[in-house]
């Protein structure tokens, strides 16, 4: 297995992306990495022993270029000769990695992802897909901003998507689909909603459970979350708030008298399991699904275990060959399409 890396990308670039690739091999012993970006600046930060050890694992790919946090998509793609993003997905276009892992600006890396591996046959949109912490162990949900306007047809794409990633990462045989809604009665919500429900459920081949609301997404009630981009991006932010804001709560709660740090003191391990389940980091590295290929994307300020988690997320997907998952369920839905429409 080889996996591309954007040495260049997010807010530290090599200085954080280097060691968690290196931590990455250790974990992984049949991995191997190709760093794209410029040679000199990544060449500094791979330690001597760690080339020599690795040196049949470890490559680096000259780029000159750097997408920066704030180029737009459409620069991006007229400036993409050379950029290290760019790089990096050819090489998963043309097979000499299995997917790409970058921090970088997530307008241009969906942009660029598009242009370079193409969509899925039947699927219109990419969709950004994440784990979440739930009463029940991780959900995912998706769509989390790639597409802000969604119609009810691109929702049942990422139903379809989702519930495939499910099925393949997280190894839940039939897991349960919910469309994020203003409530679960079927009168509610816009038209564009109430379609999709209507057409996931004619699909056939998906689990779904019916509208959920904005208090399920935590609750465990679904293992898929299913909503357009603005609403998944706005849910996803906003969890991530109260998830940092808890910990500063309890932080701040158990500070200042001596009563409080003894008591503090005693229930740490508690407070430190707590904190380590609601963590967004712990779950860093968003997919970009309906692609040719894998695409995963870090958070730009992810530190060197969190990038870590992001490449281990793409391990994961390379393991089960989500993209062919997709295609193959995609196949079975356009016959089931042909079926329905034949049917007297």
């Amino acid at each position: 297995m080889r996996i591309a890396i954007d040495a260049m990308g997010g807010d530290f670039g090599p200085r954080v992306v280097i060691p968690a690739c290196i931590d990455a091999l250790t974990r992984h012993p049949h991995l191997s990495l190709t760093l794209v970006g410029q040679q000199d600046e990544i060449s500094a930060y791979i330690p001597s022993a760690e080339r020599q050890q690795f040196a049949d694992r470890l490559t680096v790919l000259h780029a000159d270029k750097v997408i920066g946090n704030t180029d737009k998509p459409s620069h991006a793609l007229r400036q993409r000769k050379q950029t290290s993003m760019h790089e990096a997905l050819c090489l998963v276009a043309d097979g000499h990695a299995q997917a790409c892992v970058s921090a970088g600006n997530t307008g241009a890396l969906m942009a660029l992802s598009r242009f370079v591996l193409k969509m899925l046959p039947g699927i219109d949109r990419p969709a950004i897909i994440t784990a979440i912490p739930s009463r029940k162990g991780d959900s995912y949900m998706l769509d989390l901003g790639a597409n802000v306007d969604c119609s009810a047809e691109h929702l049942l794409q990422f139903a379809i998507m989702g519930s495939v990633m499910t099925q393949a990462v997280a190894g839940i045989a039939e897991p349960k689909v919910g469309l994020l809604n203003v409530g679960e009665e079927e009168i509610k919500g816009n038209e564009q909603v109430k379609l999709a429900s209507r057409l996931i459920k004619e699909h056939g081949g998906i689990n779904y459970a019916g509208f959920i609301e904005g208090d399920d997404i935590c609750a465990g009630k679904v293992d898929v979350v299913v909503c357009d981009g603005f609403v998944g991006n706005i849910a996803l932010k906003s969890s991530e708030g109260v998830a940092r804001l808890i910990g500063r709560q309890l932080r701040d709660g158990f500070s200042g008298s001596v009563f409080r740090r003894l008591l503090g003191w005693l229930v740490k391990p508690v407070l430190q399991d707590i904190a380590s389940y609601i963590d967004p980091a712990r779950r860093n590295g968003a997919s970009l699904l309906g692609l040719q290929g894998i695409v995963v994307k870090s958070h730009g300020g992810a530190d060197r275990q969190c990038f870590g988690y992001a490449i281990d997320q793409a391990v994961a997907e390379v393991s089960m060959d989500v993209p062919n998952c997709i295609n193959r369920q995609l196949e079975k839905s356009i016959a089931i399409k042909y079926r329905l429409k034949r049917s007297p």
